[in-house]
């Protein structure tokens, strides 16, 4: 298992004020790890010192060469007053050819919105369509800040179903940042809870049970997880989001309840 970014006792303070303390990480390739944490916790914080744009912190930051981060923010705010299509947002991201595009669109489900007008997507659209802006680098890492807020449910279904898939056809690592589990819990290998500091970390089924978590979130999460996992078990979803008969394991290895170790 190859290493793309590992953090060694990384600290980020603003002011007097500790934001990460001592954060020690290592993201590798294939695996789908997601930070949880309340506001505040510094998630976006850590976000920023993996994608390189927090140049002030303290302790070691390890990157495989080369490596190439995909970014899906929270929010993309966009001039309301400018017409703009997903066609041309997708040509602002570089020298991508229209072919290249579309090859990005159709990768998440979202070629029929190539016309579309970016103003008018819904939250769901919305996602797929900067996630496939992601993938027009082929990305050895994706990170994805909040990709389900504004999505209903079956949405989000859907997006993880469709995130999973991703990283079993490109072979990338997705760090997925979330201010709660529900349901994305079933969708990730390990996960850390974050508090300035790294409270937990482990399987989902594992966090679910620990102190840490359940001082922060409470027990209602462990529901959730349980009623996805039984649904999930009749039907996965293909890169297009369609539903798809048969064993899910036929899309790769699945991974409920691994835990990656160094």
């Amino acid at each position: 298992m190859s290493e793309l970014i590992r953090l060694d006792g990384v600290s980020v303070e603003f002011g007097k004020r500790r934001v990460l303390d001592n954060i020690t990480l290592t993201i590798n390739k294939g695996q789908i790890l997601t930070l949880i944490g309340p506001n505040g916790a510094g998630k976006s914080t850590l976000v920023k010192v993996l994608l390189g744009l927090q140049k002030r912190y303290l302790g070691r930051i390890e990157r495989a060469k080369k490596l190439r981060i995909g970014y899906v923010p929270q929010k993309l705010t966009l001039n309301e007053t400018l017409p703009l299509d997903v066609g041309r947002f997708l040509a602002l991201a570089g020298k991508y050819s229209a072919q290249e595009r579309l090859d990005a669109l159709k990768l998440v489900g979202a070629e029929h919105l190539i016309k579309n007008n970016m103003h008018q997507l819904s939250g769901g659209e919305n996602q797929r369509v900067l996630l496939a802006r992601a993938l027009l680098q082929r990305p050895d890492l994706l990170v994805l800040d909040e990709p389900a807020q504004g999505v209903d449910v079956q949405g989000q279904i859907d997006l993880y179903d469709l995130i999973d898939n991703i990283r079993h056809r490109f072979g990338c690592a997705v760090f997925m940042v979330s201010h709660d589990l529900h349901l994305v819990m079933a969708k990730t290998d390990d996960v850390i809870c974050l508090h300035h500091h790294i409270c937990c970390q482990g399987s989902p089924q594992t966090i679910t049970q620990h102190p840490s978590y359940i001082a922060l979130f409470g027990t209602a999460t462990k529901e959730t997880l349980a009623f996805y996992q039984h649904q999930h078990t009749h039907h996965h979803h293909d890169l297009s989001g369609e539903a798809v008969t048969g064993d899910a394991s036929q899309c790769g290895h699945h991974t409920h309840g691994h835990t990656h170790h160094d």
